[in-house]
């Protein structure tokens, strides 16, 4: 088996800066540059802290995000692992397909560069499998 290591975790922000500024103040984390997206107005911000562990801070204008079922933005969105290749990606994909995980996003590359794929652990919560 492909050895995973967690990647981040992300998180909902109502406001975003604010708690970006939290995160490198009073944690030491290290903040990268924004991505931001025009068209759905999607905002986010890695933080990395030692031993390569990040989280993402994530806002989103508008709607509610569909990953949060009860129609709040702001807490857990997902975990995501990384497994070291795109051919490890997609393998471990269609593994856990197979053995009846459900899948909510097929690998693809996502806006802010990542090769990734979704899918659900046994009580719904969110995992990204990333290259």
């Amino acid at each position: 088996m492909t050895e995973v290591h967690l990647e981040h975790v992300a998180l909902w922000a109502r406001d975003l800066e604010r708690l970006r500024a939290f995160y490198v103040s009073a944690l030491g984390g290290r903040s990268g540059p924004p991505y931001a997206n025009p068209r759905t107005g999607f905002r986010s911000y890695f933080v990395a802290f030692g031993g390569g562990a990040r989280l993402e801070l994530m806002s989103r204008s508008g709607a509610p995000m569909s990953e949060r079922p009860e129609g709040d933005v702001q807490g857990y969105a997902h975990v995501a692992f990384r497994l070291g290749s795109r051919a490890a990606v997609d393998a471990l994909t269609a593994e856990l397909e197979a053995a009846g995980v459900a899948v909510l996003g097929r690998p693809r590359v996502t806006g802010d560069g990542y090769y990734e794929a979704v899918v659900a652990d046994p009580e719904g919560n969110r995992i990204e499998l990333v290259e």
